[in-house]
């Protein structure tokens, strides 16, 4: 079979000139300007900057909202991950059995990671607004996304359920990929369906725990602020003001720049430096058949 060749050896790079434009314009630019306006104190309405060196880092790490918001998002990543990992795969489990009008099912379920965040906020807002509320109706509770111990668990559950359908995708296709003779063996030998699910499933079901770990992180620090804008704006009393909110409430609000770019660089390096925690630590626990 003849295969094909570029006949010129500078088209190659021709053709990848946009795709660097791109990268360049709205990648590495930005990355690299935030880099150096986090070292600068700059005035918010003539945009002058002075070289502050690290004392935005400083100011940050000296307040205490900023604490508490980094505490927070702390807390309200492991809940997503933890709830969000442990209701998609017993979902995909329950999907995965031979039933009529399994297909329906699984579409349905699968809807809600097409929905923008913001669209989404929207709907758990006609949920759970104190005015008119469809649940705040039935349950007789107005106080929902006003009380600030209430509001959070909101929206963990309406972050949750936006990213389910991601989840149930990949652990669906990860439990078509277990081998039948592997279960059918464990059954020979006496185990029962719990003992199969732990020592079989779940060990072809690590990578794509890992993974979905990884990217549930990821999406918990970084994707989740069109829920909280929509849904609590950060409120009660900063009890939804988790870090990426209180970045954008430093920029676009407060038009602290210098302050709110060395908030973008602190929360960068927070996700990398988990994301790499989490390669160190669990990925050891990964069995790749």
């Amino acid at each position: 079979m003849k295969q094909s060749t570029f006949n010129n050896k500078y088209l190659p790079y021709v053709l990848l000139v946009p795709t660097f434009f791109i990268l360049i314009v709205f990648l590495f630019y930005p990355a690299i300007e935030t880099f150096r306006l986090s070292f600068f104190k700059i005035h918010p309405w003539t945009g002058v900057g002075k070289f502050a060196g690290f004392y935005n880092f400083i100011k940050i790490f000296t307040n205490t909202e900023y604490l508490r918001s980094f505490v927070l998002s702390a807390g309200f990543t492991l809940a997503v991950i933890a709830g969000g990992l442990f209701l998609s795969l017993l979902v995909a489990l329950l999907l995965n059995k031979k039933i009529a009008g399994i297909r329906v099912y699984r579409t349905l379920l699968i809807w809600p990671y097409a929905l923008s965040p913001a669209i989404a906020g929207a709907l758990f807002n006609f949920l759970f607004n104190p005015a008119n509320g469809v649940l705040c109706y039935f349950t007789g509770i107005r106080t929902w996304l006003t009380n600030d111990k209430t509001a959070i668990i909101v929206v963990i559950i309406a972050a949750v359920w936006k990213n389910l359908g991601y989840n149930i995708i990949f652990y669906l296709t990860a439990l078509r990929n277990v081998p039948g003779a592997a279960l059918e063996s464990a059954s020979i030998d006496g185990a029962g369906s719990v003992k199969k699910f732990f020592y079989i499933t779940f060990a072809f079901l690590s990578p794509t725990t890992f993974f979905l770990f990884v990217m549930n992180t990821i999406y918990a620090y970084f994707a989740s602020f069109g829920l909280i804008d929509v849904l609590t704006e950060g409120g009660p009393a900063g009890s939804t003001r988790i870090l990426i909110y209180h970045l954008y409430k430093d920029f676009f609000v407060h038009s602290k720049i210098g302050y709110a770019a060395a908030e973008s660089l602190v929360l960068f390096s927070l996700v990398v430096g988990v994301t790499i925690l989490q390669f160190r630590t669990a990925g050891k626990k990964v069995h790749y058949q």
